[in-house]
């Protein structure tokens, strides 16, 4: 009965995520870009201020050979080799990473996340298995990517990518090795031509340090990550963009840098997030003292809450007493007339939902099987910074703007929601069937609403003309939860507000970091 029910189960998420890909592009990917090709090379980009790294050129990298010597004479001969004989599949690996290496891996990173969430099934005793970093192939396969995960990946690999490219400006500037194309008439320039130097690689940076933080987050993909790397590697090098000698500097630069970022995610306190029976009884226990209905899982059987400690994780943009002093008030009293009226208007969205409701409900859902609030709104960030025509360094910059956001909006939130344990609106009225699932931990304050206005805010910034356009689509992310019947009124507005606080460091950031 047991293997039948697994299946049953496994078949109803399958269908789901196919149902969720026929109708949504997962990953937001785009297909068929022009190259990338900035007017602003940000060529001063090597003293921007770093998040990790304490100065751009914290690791060393060694002075390149002179383009006279007889080894860079061999690795131009390489490049002409591989131009003589280049087959479609090599070209369009040429015209896939040439669109933007940042936005590449920030799919590639999308769809991942997409992939991995999904929460693992019941044991037979009724209990749920934790995914596990240090057995990743065993069942449950690791991570579960739910939105606090997935918020934390995107941050730390964005900071990450943004802090190498940085040092790989640095050391472009100081060495200033030219293009390939511009030393050697016989190689040919497959991608736009640029005054940047190309020693270290920032293809051969980006595909370093990227790969080697995914192994971090993602570890059952070490192996087809190291075929991305490869392809991008040799995709630069196959564009008469880079030597030899460039991608493998700049692949060593990626790789030391992003150890920083794992050394810092390995002591971060996520690893601890998720609690244990005396930290989800305790939670229970102390909501019911205040004279408050505490929230309880409505799955069967009951699921524990999903990381009750990711509120305590280390933030980038803050330290951790400012997530305390962000945490705002309490929700109504779940016995008191405010709650009452917020709960009906709940109920009467539900009754009779409108096809608009339907609608945003189902595109802001960004429910199982896809990359997460947090992968909607890179998306956004994605489609809009394709027309900006950033440089790299600027593409990593204002992800990493972003990002830091996104995951700190969740922190605030997971500590919030721990903090009050409120119930959900289905719990208190039963008749309120939502038009989505129910989100497995509790209700105040609004994840939807948290990441969207951190999102909006930073968003807003950097390309202020669409700084309205973000603020409606924040209230519509907003909206959708309660329409859809997940939250309450007051948890989607303070929300809101919560995370415009968050973001708002994020602009602080932006406004003393040297890259305006």
């Amino acid at each position: 009965m047991k293997k039948i029910i697994t299946f049953i189960t496994i078949t109803i998420i399958t269908s789901a995520i196919i149902f969720i890909a026929c109708n949504k592009n997962i990953s937001g990917r785009t297909d068929n870009l022009p190259a990338l090709n900035p007017q602003n090379i940000d060529l001063n980009a090597g003293s921007w201020k770093t998040i990790l790294l304490s100065r751009p050129d914290t690791f060393a990298v060694a002075a390149p050979a002179a383009v006279t010597s007889t080894a860079y004479i061999a690795e131009l001969n390489e490049i002409k080799g591989y131009q003589k004989n280049l087959t479609d599949a090599q070209q369009q690996s040429i015209n896939y990473w040439s669109a933007g290496a940042v936005l590449r891996w920030n799919e590639i990173l999308r769809d991942l996340v997409a992939k991995y969430n999904l929460p693992p099934y019941q044991n037979a005793d009724g209990t749920y298995p934790i995914p596990s970093s240090a057995n990743p192939f065993a069942y449950p396969l690791f991570p579960f990517a739910n939105p606090p995960y997935a918020a934390r990946a995107y941050a730390y690999i964005s900071a990450a990518q943004y802090d190498a490219l940085v040092a790989c400006w640095y050391y472009k500037k100081l060495y200033n090795r030219s293009q390939p194309y511009t030393v050697d008439a016989g190689v040919v320039a497959k991608v736009p031509q640029t005054t940047l130097a190309s020693y270290p690689s920032e293809a051969a940076v980006l595909a370093g340090v990227t790969a080697e933080m995914m192994k971090l987050f993602f570890p059952d993909e070490i192996g087809n990550l190291q075929l991305k790397l490869q392809d991008h590697e040799l995709s630069a090098i196959m564009s008469g963009a880079a030597t030899r000698s460039d991608v493998v500097a700049g692949e060593a630069l990626g790789r030391q840098v992003a150890q920083q970022f794992i050394a810092r995610g390995r002591a971060d306190g996520a690893g601890a997030a998720v609690g244990n029976q005396t930290v989800w009884t305790a939670l229970e226990t102390t909501t019911i003292a205040r004279g408050e209905t505490p929230w309880y899982s409505l799955e069967t059987p009951k699921r524990p809450p999903m990381l009750p400690l990711f509120g305590k994780v280390i933030p980038f943009l803050f330290d951790t007493a400012t997530v305390s002093a962000l945490r705002p008030g309490p929700p109504p009293s779940t016995s008191g007339d405010q709650m009452k009226t917020e709960t009906n208007e709940v109920y009467n969205y539900i009754k009779n939902p409108s096809r608009e409701n339907t609608r945003i409900v189902h595109f802001w859902a960004d429910g199982v099987g896809t990359y997460t609030p947090p992968g909607h709104w890179n998306a956004i960030a994605a489609e809009d910074f394709i027309k900006k025509n950033f440089s790299e360094v600027r593409w990593a910059r204002d992800l990493a703007l972003l990002n830091m956001s996104l995951m700190d909006a969740g922190i605030v939130c997971w500590n919030t929601k721990y903090f009050y344990f409120n119930a959900r609106p289905t719990q208190l009225n039963p008749a309120i069937k939502t038009l989505t699932g129910i989100p497995n931990f509790p209700a105040y304050i609004s994840g939807h609403s948290t990441f969207s206005g951190a999102a909006a805010t930073i968003l807003g910034y950097i390309i202020p003309e669409r700084a309205n356009d973000y603020n409606a689509m924040a209230q519509e992310a907003s909206m959708s939860r309660l329409v859809g019947g997940i939250h309450y009124k007051s948890d989607c507005n303070v929300g809101l507000t919560v995370g415009a606080n968050v973001g708002n460091y994020a602009i602080n950031r932006a406004k003393v970091d040297g890259a305006n």
